[in-house]
């Protein structure tokens, strides 16, 4: 498949690993038990953004790209986005963590498992071999944005760019 376009539908059978937050486990230490998550029957009536990091627990990933997602959720929302979606290639177990690790304890940021990059495959948006840093913007499972960095910089998938693209 080649890169994602405005217009293009959001892809058939995608899945990801996923463990949901519940409060009696808010601990980093500890996790619910995974499970799928099927983003194409989840994101098919709403409006999603959908944000890919190489690695949980980076630097760029957790200081630079991450943060203006969590500190701009009210202006996403006002926007009518119903989830921002986070994806990387760790596990779901990773994934939780990283989650709480960043105070997210709420449903309207969910952390998910691109584990053996099944869903970035698709669009061949790899670094190495784990997920490349891109963002996308799936509005009732159509892809409104997407845009994949150039370099190692956060800025197309920054989320000023992509509230910007909102």
């Amino acid at each position: 498949m080649s890169d994602p376009k405005k217009g293009d539908s959001f892809p058939e059978g995608v899945t990801f690993g996923y463990v949901p937050f519940t409060a009696d486990k808010a601990s980093i230490n500890t996790c619910g038990l995974p499970t799928t998550y099927d983003a194409t029957k989840e994101f098919a009536d709403k409006k999603i953004v959908l944000v890919s990091t190489p690695g949980a627990f980076t630097g760029t990933c957790s200081e630079k790209h991450l943060p203006g997602y969590i500190e701009n959720v009210s202006k996403f929302k006002e926007k009518g986005v119903d989830k921002i979606v986070v994806i990387a290639y760790n596990d779901a177990f990773v994934m939780s963590a990283w989650g709480k690790a960043q105070g997210v304890q709420t449903d309207d940021i969910l952390f998910l498992s691109d584990t053996e990059t099944n869903f970035s495959k698709k669009f061949n948006w790899l670094k190495g071999e784990r997920t490349a840093r891109y963002a996308m913007i799936i509005e009732n499972g159509k892809i409104a944005y997407a845009e994949k960095e150039p370099a190692r910089e956060v800025t197309v998938s920054s989320a000023d760019a992509v509230l910007a693209a909102l």
